[in-house]
């Protein structure tokens, strides 16, 4: 993911990756600590109490998640920047991969309640960007999309847009302090969130129907 989610192919989703396991589904198992590890990668590295307040819990509570964030390896303290009083931390990987299918069927607690938090932060990020839209600068604003597409397909076809989605996503400059630096003047972060959503509650196409299917889509720029 690129703060949360899976990492499409190639060398630039591969690098600076962890690839979620029983123990590491477990750890972020809770949305305070899904929340906390986006804010690490977007944001860079803060203190319980700067993380505390950007999620209006208290800094016992982001402390506490922290430590176990930290004995699961998803976040580190940056020595650097710590001192007697104050303890700086930062996240070690920049993109989390749930890409063991198997995985999900032996912890399926433990994986709704990480994809629900997921599911609610990017919730979360389209409402804020919506709340920002009209003050931001007019070429941002073009930007903007937000659009969805009823599709018929096989499993096998879903899967095969998946990889096609995930390929062109690779193609782009990954938010990392490397492509920071080397980023063109005027380059900004922009956050690409997919979601292939399996509705099996639609009603079959009638036999008789002739002629595309109908498509739903809805822009806003």
């Amino acid at each position: 993911m690129t703060d949360i989610g899976a990492a499409p192919e190639g060398p630039q989703g591969a690098a600076d990756a962890v690839v979620l396991d029983a123990k590491g589904l477990r750890a972020l198992a809770h949305p305070v600590r899904v929340h906390l590890v986006g804010l690490l990668r977007k944001y860079g590295p803060s203190t319980a109490t700067r993380l505390a307040e950007r999620l209006g819990v208290n800094s016992g509570t982001a402390s506490y998640h922290l430590r176990q964030l930290g004995a699961a390896g998803f976040v580190e303290e940056d020595t650097e920047r710590g001192n007697a009083r104050e303890r700086w931390w930062r996240s070690v990987h920049q993109i989390t991969e749930f890409s063991d299918r198997d995985l999900a069927d032996r912890e399926p607690e433990a994986a709704l309640a990480y994809l629900q938090s997921v599911a609610a932060i990017y919730t979360l990020r389209a409402q804020r960007t919506l709340n920002e839209l009209q003050t931001m600068p007019r070429a941002w604003r073009d930007t903007f999309d937000m659009s969805d597409w009823a599709l018929r397909l096989t499993p096998e076809e879903a899967v095969a847009l998946r990889q096609e989605l995930r390929e062109v996503v690779a193609r782009y400059r990954w938010d990392t302090p490397e492509a920071t630096a080397d980023a063109p003047e005027g380059a900004e972060r922009v956050a690409v969130v997919t979601h292939v959503l399996p509705e099996l509650d639609a009603p079959a196409v009638p036999a008789a129907r002739s002629g595309r299917g109908e498509t739903t889509g809805t822009q806003a720029s």
